[in-house]
């Protein structure tokens, strides 16, 4: 079986849609199995679905309005780099209505309402593929993998939805009894279950470099503070993923292709700069094209 895994990293998804693209319409290659964290989630189904242009287009018009129907932060362009601080009001108006977030991200339902239709769903569920979305289960302290196959449809929406709330800046989402965010929290690269669930070969493109350059801005507010901190621990988790995912296809006899991110696209995946990520999605694409046309030499 051969699976595709798509790691978390928000905006840098428009990375992956690049390298998917090529590996799917160039290399045709077929895939029994998809699996993503986060904006991993919002690409599979239409990947598995072959609606590229679709969701290129979708993925690359998306900004910040797309994503919060109240937005906990102002972004603003300063010296050649952006400047991001609280914005006291809306985080306050949110606490005050009785919301558990910073920031209200209910605008992203409904942009993946609009995105899959029930007809796209049902499409999918009698295909031979499985699309499975990665969410992290706080109540029970465990991640959890919700496949397609076991979902209803609005189900399904709000699971791919809940897998891209990056806490505590999107929202906390009550279902089933229990609090759910994003699956990046515990597991940002989910090779290991892609392993579990059968695959033999798997191509995981992982939307950060394979050595660490980043330097981050020092910290000038506790927003940045928490910001900083909840990338630093997402960042050791996928690093812990991934080497736990290589161990497990030694052990299995899995081949497994890695893609990283060539250069550090952005050091807050949470601003969406449409020109930014259809770059990105070019250089995802060509960056695959390479990577085959150098291995095959």
């Amino acid at each position: 079986m051969r699976a595709l895994v798509i790691s978390g990293g928000g905006s840098k998804g428009a990375f992956a849609g690049g390298v998917a693209q090529y590996l799917i319409q160039d290399l045709k290659r077929e895939y029994e199995l998809f699996i993503g964290t986060s904006t991993g989630s919002l690409l599979v189904s239409h990947l598995a679905l072959h609606k590229i242009e679709t969701i290129k287009e979708l993925f690359t018009s998306v900004d910040q309005k797309s994503i919060f129907k109240n937005c906990p932060f102002i972004i603003k362009y300063k010296r050649g780099y952006n400047d991001i601080r609280i914005h006291h009001y809306n985080v306050l108006r949110n606490l005050l209505q009785g919301k558990k977030s910073f920031g209200d991200s209910s605008n992203l339902r409904a942009l993946i309402a609009s995105a899959i239709s029930p007809k796209d769903f049902e499409t999918l569920q009698l295909s031979a593929t499985d699309v499975v979305v990665t969410v992290s289960n706080l109540s029970a302290n465990e991640v959890e993998y919700k496949s397609i196959q076991e979902c209803s449809y609005e189900d399904f929406l709000d699971w791919i939805w809940i897998s891209c709330n990056y806490p505590p800046f999107m929202s906390l989402v009550r279902k089933n009894n229990c609090d759910y965010v994003d699956g990046g929290l515990g597991s940002m690269v989910p090779i290991e279950e892609a392993i579990r669930r059968g695959a033999t070969e798997i191509d995981v493109i992982v939307l950060e470099t394979e050595v660490n350059y980043i330097n981050r801005m020092p910290t000038k507010s506790p927003f940045s503070l928490i910001t900083n901190m909840v990338n630093f621990m997402m960042d050791q988790i996928e690093h812990q993923n991934v080497r736990i995912g290589k161990f497990e296809a030694a052990q299995h006899d899995v081949a497994i292709d890695l893609y990283y991110t060539p250069t550090v696209l952005t050091t807050n995946a949470l601003l969406f700069d449409q020109k930014k990520m259809m770059q990105w999605w070019r250089k995802g694409y060509t960056f695959a094209q390479d990577k085959n046309t150098y291995n095959r030499r």
